[in-house]
């Protein structure tokens, strides 16, 4: 007779044998404290987890996965896009053909595409969201701050690996996407054809930037190639490399999550299984998500790419889409390559500029750090506006449309612009720096930011009011001013005044200068659409306008 067999007892013989423990560290599982800490040390993914975590790391509420989600949804469209490049040929013959042998002849095709293409857009914003989990946390403090330097070149790469398979379907939606967010290139100063001073380095369309990005004078065979490349291999690359950089970072640097009120520091929790568990959950919500959205909604394909043929209006990806509504307002050399540089520049230089280095680290510290926070969720909810109105306010010719209006329906020109004589508009520029940099040090006032806040709206509302009946203006004017005055008094003011007090000269410096940028945004913008005024300062001889 033979004896009954025991799967729990086959199971730990197994794991005792010879070969599997050369295999996997560990015998015999005993759920012991010794144990969950060596099946986190032991194993290829759970080893970047320390073993032992602070109680406040395991909430889902402090971090909400977004570090692991990011990175899931990286190995998601590592998988697919490996199926994806069996049946596909980058070639403008080829291209948009086998985009339609995925859709009616490949097995499982169209859930594949699917599933790439919403795993691309969906890590866009689970990144961007996770950056700024990380910022509300204070989590780039020291010693974190390379790896907040780390994470934000990621966030660049995983922008640009999106952008460069934008235009691998080939069709009339991806080409001219492309154009345009290619077009911001040829903007660049001194290395685009269109870019201010280009002309003294003999700069064309022939050897400019965007022809170094296209392979010629216009999205064409050339740029396929390179943008398949540069998507399925090159990108990758230099992405995996740095997420392994940053994943060691974050071993070494230690946990960010603070202690839960009076609990005591050296008091931890296992990783195995309260935080583990959790992310795994986390995880199979996301692909749920994924695999029903994959089924429910397709991913767009227009008809095949024709250079003749140009769609109105032509946008670029959605997440461009802040940039391109920024060139109402700005020569493309500013909106396209200033602005986005000085951005990530400044992004990667807030832990170094920080007026305070130890406060509000660890958890969700909105009032320990309102300056801090202010201008970053100001600069966060302004990008995203931009995005929303580039998405659903623009229609044929860039004109505004509310989404109830029908694009049909025909809309007169916008009025026309002026600039300000060189003189007037460099003095303006240059009495707004000085003193903007100068009135914060000069002004030192103990008051309480939300009054005071408050107090400088109604002033600023009640200045409107009085501008827009006077009879040379309008409403719309006067409320324009109201708000460029309250932006400035409040962000450029009040807030400097009372928390960068006691920085360093130099700190001081590249703080205000990059905040007064960033205002400097927003009022020209107001300048333009209350005023319609094109420029600040002109220079048309080198191409250089403000």
């Amino acid at each position: 007779m033979f004896k009954k067999l025991d799967p729990k007892k086959l199971f730990e013989d197994l794991t005792n044998t010879q070969v599997w423990r050369s295999m996997f560290r560990g015998g015999t599982w005993k759920d012991t404290s010794r144990d969950r800490a060596q099946h986190i040390l032991g194993n290829i993914w759970l080893h970047l987890h320390p073993a032992r975590i602070r109680r406040r790391a395991v909430d889902f509420k402090y971090t909400w996965g977004l570090g692991g989600l990011s990175f899931l949804l990286f190995l998601v469209l590592t998988a697919t896009g490996i199926v994806l490049m069996f049946y596909y040929r980058p070639t403008p013959d080829l291209a948009y053909r086998d985009m339609k042998d995925l859709e009616f002849v490949v097995s499982m095709g169209t859930f594949m595409r699917n599933m790439h293409r919403w795993s691309a857009h969906t890590m866009v914003m689970v990144v961007i969201l996770h950056m700024v989990r990380v910022f509300l946390t204070g989590s780039y403090k020291t010693p974190r701050e390379f790896n907040w330097g780390i994470g934000v070149v990621l966030l660049v790469l995983t922008l640009f690996l999106s952008f460069t398979g934008y235009l691998l379907p080939w069709d009339q939606l991806a080409m001219w996407a492309v154009t345009v967010g290619t077009n911001m290139a040829s903007a660049t100063p001194f290395v685009g054809a269109e870019g201010p001073f280009s002309s003294l380095l003999g700069v064309g369309l022939k050897n400019d930037a965007r022809f170094g990005l296209l392979g010629g004078t216009a999205v064409g065979s050339a740029t396929l190639v390179r943008f398949y490349v540069l998507h399925c291999v090159a990108v990758p690359f230099i992405a995996g490399v740095f997420m392994i950089i940053h994943f060691w970072r974050i071993r070494k640097d230690g946990f960010s999550a603070a202690p839960i009120d009076n609990e005591p520091p050296q008091q931890k929790l296992e990783t195995w299984p309260n935080l583990v568990v959790r992310e795994y959950m986390g995880a199979i919500l996301m692909l749920i998500f994924l695999v029903g959205w994959s089924l429910l909604m397709n991913a767009p394909l227009e008809g095949i790419a024709d250079p003749t043929v140009t769609p109105n209006p032509s946008k670029a990806p959605w997440y461009f889409l802040g940039l391109q509504e920024l060139l109402v307002y700005f020569d493309p050399w500013i909106a396209g390559v200033l602005l986005p540089g000085v951005i990530i520049v400044g992004l990667m230089a807030i832990p170094y500029l920080d007026p305070d280095a130890n406060r509000g680290v660890g958890f969700y510290s909105i009032k320990e750090r309102p300056f801090a926070n202010a201008i970053f969720l100001t600069g966060i909810g302004a990008w995203f506006t931009l995005i929303t109105i580039g998405t659903f306010m623009r229609g044929p010719n860039w004109q505004w449309y509310w989404p109830w209006e029908s694009w049909l329906i025909h809309k007169a020109p916008p009025p026309p612009t002026s600039s300000l004589p060189l003189a007037i508009g460099a003095t303006m520029l240059l009495v707004y720096f000085g003193v903007g940099m100068v009135l914060p040090l000069l002004i030192k006032l103990n008051v309480d930011i939300r009054k005071t806040t408050w107090k400088i709206i109604g002033a600023s509302f009640l200045l409107a009011l009085i501008i827009g009946v006077l009879p040379s203006f309008t409403l719309i004017q006067g409320l324009w001013v109201g708000f460029g005055v309250a932006l400035y008094a409040i962000l450029g003011v009040l807030l400097p005044q009372q928390y960068l007090r006691g920085i360093s000269g130099l700190r001081y410096v590249v703080c205000m200068t990059l905040l007064l940028m960033m205002i400097g945004v927003f009022l020209k913008m107001s300048l333009h659409l209350g005023f319609n005024l094109k420029y600040v300062v002109t220079l048309p001889q080198v191409n250089f306008n403000i």
